[in-house]
């Protein structure tokens, strides 16, 4: 028997460009500015995300935040089980993250797992004085005690769909769907 998939567009190019301003500007209105703030994407979809950000930032305060991204493959509670085992990917953290203000940016925040994963890394990096969570779409079904800072658009799911972010060649996101 043959199952169909349906596909639907959450946000398109123009939506997800909207989404992220609207987050850039909730990310400086909390942080009252740029001072001390560097922004950290989980692999691979938050990293492209946070220099999505970054450029915001940049466009809207004239002044351009550090960006990092971190793999956080082998801090995944599931590690060990997964068949065949995922390559590990690169971590990208070039600045000091003691006493700064961290903004994790990460797609889709679904059961939270990857989330503390990504904590459980940028703490072996350093000491942040605060870590903020952003993500453009929040799926629920949380497995911890996890909630994001900034959120592009809460999207209700069953735990049986899937929300994707699709990115270009050029990883630029083109569009959000959701498969049924």
């Amino acid at each position: 028997m043959a199952v169909d998939t349906l596909r639907t567009v959450i946000l398109d190019k123009s939506g997800i460009s909207r989404a992220l301003t609207r987050i850039s500007h909730e990310i400086l209105e909390k942080n009252k500015g740029l001072s001390e703030l560097v922004l950290v994407g989980i692999q691979s979809g938050g990293a492209h995300l946070a220099l999505e950000i970054a450029n915001s930032l940049e466009i809207i305060e004239g002044e351009r935040v550090p960006v990092g991204s971190v793999d956080i493959t082998l801090y995944r509670d599931d590690f060990k089980s997964q068949t065949p085992h995922k390559s590990v990917g690169k971590t990208d953290i070039s600045f000091s993250l003691e006493g700064k203000r961290v903004v994790l940016v990460d797609d889709v925040l679904f059961t939270g797992r990857t989330i503390r994963a990504a904590m459980d890394a940028l703490m072996d990096h350093g000491r942040p004085r605060v870590i903020q969570l952003a993500v453009l779409i929040d799926r629920g079904h949380r497995e911890l005690p996890i909630r994001a800072d900034f959120v592009g658009r809460n999207v209700p799911t069953s735990i049986k769909e899937n929300v994707e972010v699709i990115f270009s060649d050029k990883q630029q996101p083109l569009e959000v769907v959701l498969e049924k």
